[in-house]
């Protein structure tokens, strides 16, 4: 390899690198084209007949929602229970919240999985694939809510949390969820649609909602979206996220990674392939390439 070669393979092998990484970094779908769920926390009744219906669908376990007194205590989902309903006590009294995975319309977990276990489907729902995830867990390290949760105690753990019921939006059925909910407090809908409702309800009845739909700006926005007759922080949420995508923060730094991967360990291939003095010159290339500048040297 002369020298010409080197950095011609340096600069292929780390720039096609960084062309993938960004250009995965970038493909994402068009936000108005999202899919999700309205949650108006005024209708919820704490029946937690959600719940239920996760469990049933997904074959996890399935609450005892009339002995367990799990209003009681405010709980995070885990991997057992991919949804949960919360109780709170604001200025206007007990509020009932359904909390499970938001579906970020640019899903950190998703950006950080490095092998797309993790992966953000066209429509939004974020979905978990077992066959390519290899355990590294940088999704439940990146996902401000929390929200995937890992199975220690399992011979084969699984990544587990909400995943918009996918299987059935691809049969043409509402999330399990949405469909159990018998007072209209989950709305299942498109993106424009969802907050074409939220802002109907907030204009038409100012008194009963504060004029906040959480997740329509929270992180660039999110799958679920919720309205609330008190601000969002009596209920729970988190309200310092900001309004930039999670991946936003990390992008330089996800653009530098194929460099540092792929770069570098060229670059030190052609110097080393630069520097070394053994046997292999005897007939190589750099042999002849000092013959040829000798002769050079000669003639002038």
């Amino acid at each position: 390899m002369d020298r010409r070669g080197f950095l011609k393979t340096s600069l292929v092998v780390g720039g096609s690198a960084l062309t993938s990484k960004k250009a995965r970094a970038q493909d994402k779908p068009d936000p108005e084209e999202f899919v999700g769920v309205l949650v108006d926390t005024t209708r919820c009744i704490g029946c937690r007949a959600c719940e239920v219906a996760c469990s049933q669908e997904h074959d996890m376990f399935v609450p005892d929602v009339i002995n367990d007194g799990a209003l009681e205590s405010i709980r995070k989902t885990s991997e057992t229970q991919w949804t949960v309903v919360n109780k709170f006590e604001t200025e206007k009294g007990d509020v009932f919240v359904k909390r499970q995975c938001m579906h970020c319309y640019q899903a950190a977990c998703a950006i950080a999985c490095p092998t797309e276990a993790m992966k953000q489907t066209e429509k939004g729902p974020v979905i978990w694939r077992g066959n390519k995830c290899i355990g590294c867990r940088f999704c439940m390290i990146s996902c401000p809510f929390e929200m995937p949760k890992f199975e220690y105690n399992e011979w084969n753990p699984k990544l587990q949390k909400c995943t918009m019921c996918f299987e059935r939006l691809e049969e043409g059925q509402q999330p399990a969820c949405v469909a159990a909910c018998p007072t209209d407090a989950l709305h299942f809908g498109t993106r424009v649609r969802n907050l074409k409702i939220a802002r109907h309800r907030i204009y038409n009845h100012p008194d009963k909602y504060v004029a906040h739909i959480y997740g329509e700006n929270e992180v660039g926005g999110t799958g679920y979206i919720y309205l609330s007759a008190v601000p969002f922080e009596q209920l729970g949420f988190r309200t310092d996220l900001g309004d930039t995508p999670y991946p936003e923060y990390t992008k330089e730094f996800l653009y530098a990674v194929p460099m540092i991967l792929f770069g570098v360990p060229a670059f030190l291939l052609g110097l080393n392939a630069l520097a070394d003095n053994g046997n292999q010159n005897t007939d190589g290339e750099f042999e002849l390439e000092f013959d040829s500048d000798h002769k050079g040297a000669s003639d002038e």
